[in-house]
């Protein structure tokens, strides 16, 4: 049984691999007969894979594409692929995918083998990151992330250092809930069991995260979700930029675009309103281009003046 079980998940990774078999051919790589090839495919089925069968002299096999995804077979150059690519995206490659790129990132190297691992920290020590973020910004360590990630999927309590913005600095014990991607920064949202309430914690100010094998209860957040808990706690920080701007498009259309880090009201069916907070003038400067549409600047003046600049540069240019 176990050598048809190892030969069935061969047949899918081969099948996986090209996207179309003949049958000859494919039943001399797994070094079977035809007929026994066939009762591969029908277990595959069984187990919700779509293969299509093509009859006749010249006939093979396919995976076609199903209603779901199926769990995908991958060889050491994919999963060591795999994992590269997801912490570049980490790091901001692709604006609305670093969650979900934390996530796979959490159950991939959960299951990594220690060979694979050295391969994955050796390509991540000898790669410059080209993230773009904040002046003097870090980039994160993905296994900083992923072990937040896999402490959140968990429910295990969490232990970890934290310098707050003033600079002091505390160990803290929590009930970690979910990892937010804001503004070109990573929070963690979690219980804090020292001070008995809800807090989020910018993961570049977080140090030597661990577990303590705890389990917990998830609790109930009191917010409609982590993100807005998130949002919420930025706009009341103090931060050196209040931004607002009248876009002249759609509400609907600049929400769309840029709503994740901003408020976005509509004025009329043309225009909209949009009020930021922000570290530098950098991400809201990229994120109004990103819009491709005319706006008026209410406030504040540096975003004017820096703005003219970079116009004056790239008439220059």
């Amino acid at each position: 049984m176990a050598a048809t079980s190892t030969r069935t998940l061969r047949l899918l990774s081969l099948l996986q691999t090209h996207k179309y078999w003949p049958g000859d051919e494919l039943a001399d790589r797994l070094g079977v007969s035809a007929r026994t090839l066939r009762r591969d495919v029908e277990r595959l089925r069984d187990l919700g894979y779509p293969v299509e069968a093509q009859r006749g002299v010249d006939g093979g096999y396919q995976l076609a594409p199903g209603a779901a995804l199926p769990p995908l077979m991958i060889d050491d150059d994919e999963a060591v692929a795999l994992v590269v690519g997801m912490q570049a995206a980490v790091h901001g490659g692709v604006d609305g995918i670093g969650e979900s790129a934390v996530r796979v990132l959490a159950k991939v190297i959960h299951v990594l083998p220690p060979r694979l691992r050295k391969r994955v920290d050796a390509l991540r020590a000898m790669t410059v990151p080209a993230a773009w973020g904040p002046a003097g910004q870090q980039p994160l360590d993905p296994v900083v992330l992923t072990t937040l990630a896999l402490a959140c999927r968990d429910s295990e309590r969490l232990r970890f250092g934290y310098t707050a913005a003033d600079g002091r600095t505390s160990e803290r014990h929590t009930e970690p809930h979910r990892l937010v991607a804001l503004g070109r920064r990573w929070y963690l949202v979690a219980y804090d069991l020292d001070r008995h309430d809800w807090r989020s914690f910018r993961v570049d100010r977080l140090t030597d995260p661990r577990t303590d094998g705890a389990r917990f209860r998830p609790r109930e957040l009191p917010a409609a979700d982590a993100a807005e808990f998130v949002r919420a706690g930025v706009e009341q920080a103090p931060r050196p930029y209040a931004i607002e701007v009248v876009v002249r498009a759609p509400e609907d259309q600049v929400r769309e675009r840029i709503g994740r880090w901003s408020v976005v009201e509509a004025i009329d069916a043309h225009s909209c309103r949009v009020r930021m907070s922000a570290d530098s003038l950098e991400w809201p400067i990229m994120g109004l281009g990103m819009l491709d549409a005319d706006f008026t600047v209410v406030r504040p003046e540096i975003l004017r003046e820096r703005l003219r600049t970079l116009a004056e540069r790239y008439t220059r240019a």
